[in-house]
């Protein structure tokens, strides 16, 4: 028999199946009310397209800020590069017109060169020192400027860090998504195999909570026998021994089948109360072992609980 319950509390908003009904894999066993979990559900799909566009937004902004930082730091480099060339330039011309000043002091001193010669080494000098001041100067700025284009830089960083967290608030909410649907289908009741409708015990509209038993169903296309046998014939039997049947519903007709299980406890050991002996009187009675026969169903005509006798063929 197979114990069909309900996995979540709730009203039973469809209840289709009657006794005797026969059911497939799948079918439709009860309904719960599971209005309030599609909510829910629709809530935190909400969320998720929420959490997706804010992600796609500080792509989009990510991508922005590389374009205009990256290309902004590149042009600054580049002027940085153009700024210590031309200081390396003003430097070997300074040394230059060191040197030609100091030739010219030479010169005008032994008379051999006029002095407006001289003068214009000497503005030539100053013009070199002042070139030399102006490129440092130009220097430095394009530093500052790289500082700054590598300071925009680290936004990207931060933006960085903010997809990582919306990231994982999305793997969040697919998470929750994914249990709120698995929520969604554990309110819907179906059958866990193909077989008959023996028993219902709720009916539409009906408050069911967790646990609570709602038919009971079996499968005819798989039935066994269980029988108990004496403890003091179970060493004769053995797993695969034939055996002849007899159905108390069917008596004119043969069934067979063959042992596929042979117990390892008493049936007593199974009883509500079993008997610890506690007082030291013992009366000795024989128990029962308990096997499991295979047996070929006709046209589902064997059904749970019928009363059978076994012939078993030992060796």
């Amino acid at each position: 028999m197979i114990e069909i319950s309900a996995k979540l509390a709730g009203q039973v908003t469809e209840f289709p199946v009657r006794e005797g009904n026969t059911l497939v894999t799948g079918d439709l066993i009860a309904q719960v009310d599971d209005r309030e979990a599609r909510l829910v559900l629709a809530e935190l799909k909400a969320e998720l397209s929420s959490r997706q566009a804010t992600y796609e937004k500080v792509e989009a902004q990510v991508l922005r800020v590389d374009q205009q930082t990256g290309g902004h730091l590149q042009s600054q480099q580049s002027q940085l590069q153009r700024a210590l060339a031309e200081l390396a330039s003003a430097k070997s011309d300074l040394d230059y017109r060191q040197l030609e000043s100091k030739r010219s002091q030479s010169l005008l001193e032994r008379n051999i060169i006029p002095r407006q010669a001289w003068e214009n080494t000497r503005n030539a000098l100053q013009q070199a020192e002042q070139h030399l001041q102006a490129s440092e100067a130009q220097v430095d700025i394009a530093k500052a400027a790289v500082i700054e284009a590598e300071a925009g830089q680290t936004e990207l960083a931060v933006l960085a860090k903010e997809l990582r967290a919306i990231s994982y608030e999305k793997e969040r909410n697919e998470a929750q998504i994914s249990r709120q649907k698995v929520v969604i289908e554990n309110l819907r009741i179906t059958a866990p195999t193909a077989g008959i409708v023996d028993q219902v015990f709720v009916d539409h509209g009906e408050y069911v909570v967790p646990g609570q038993r709602l038919a009971l169903m079996h499968n005819p296309a798989r039935v066994w026998v269980d029988a108990n046998i004496k403890e003091t014939e179970v060493r004769h039997l053995k797993s695969g021994n034939t055996v002849d049947i007899s159905v108390d519903a069917y008596p004119d007709k043969d069934f067979h089948g063959e042992i596929t299980r042979i117990g390892d406890t008493a049936t007593s050991q199974f009883s509500l109360l079993p008997s610890s002996n506690p007082s030291g009187n013992f009366t000795k009675v024989t128990q029962r072992i308990q096997i499991e026969i295979s047996i070929e169903q006709d046209e589902e005509w064997l059904r749970p609980g019928m009363m059978v006798e076994v012939a078993i063929e030992i060796d």
